[in-house]
């Protein structure tokens, strides 16, 4: 498995694992309208195009003979200030592999680089938030150390999900 940074000709490829994954993993939770008007403003190729071409941001993906197995996306700022403990807080804004390749330490090989890279930024605390019934994504954060600081929500469409915001204190 390699990992390398995303380039504008990745945008579709992310755009297409990301509403997948999200599809696979959550998509019987909502009605299709809420889903399809969430997935169209989240996981679109100029959505992608747009975030990688974003310097705030930094997307790694991991490949295994050219196929996309997963990615990260990292927000070079505070997404939650009102729960910020530091002065220079970043998002990991999604964590995502593909459904096919789970447990493959996809997940742990980009948790590693994000959290080389937030070293490397100078950041003291990363955030992000995590599904409020999704168990699994909580204990894989609670290894890296992160941990329950607020209760949140996540609109997808017009259902509104009770989300946790972890954090980790670098």
């Amino acid at each position: 498995m390699n990992l390398r940074n995303a380039t504008p000709a990745d945008a579709a490829a992310l755009a297409e694992l990301g509403t997948r994954s999200f599809v696979v993993k959550f998509g019987h939770l909502y009605r299709p309208e809420d889903l399809e008007t969430f997935l169209a403003g989240s996981h679109t190729e100029a959505k992608a195009a747009k975030e990688i071409a974003d310097p705030q941001m930094r997307v790694m993906l991991a490949e295994n003979d050219g196929k996309l197995l997963g990615y990260c996306k990292l927000v070079m700022a505070c997404g939650w200030p009102e729960h910020a403990r530091g002065a220079r807080v970043i998002e990991l804004k999604q964590l995502y592999t593909d459904p096919e390749a789970t447990g493959q330490g996809i997940g742990a090989r980009l948790m590693d680089w994000a959290l080389e890279e937030a070293a490397g930024f100078g950041a003291d605390e990363i955030q992000l938030s995590v599904y409020s019934d999704n168990p699994g994504a909580q204990k894989f954060y609670s290894r890296y150390g992160f941990e329950k600081t607020a209760d949140i929500y996540f609109m997808v469409g017009e259902q509104r999900d009770e989300e946790f915001l972890f954090a980790k204190v670098l």
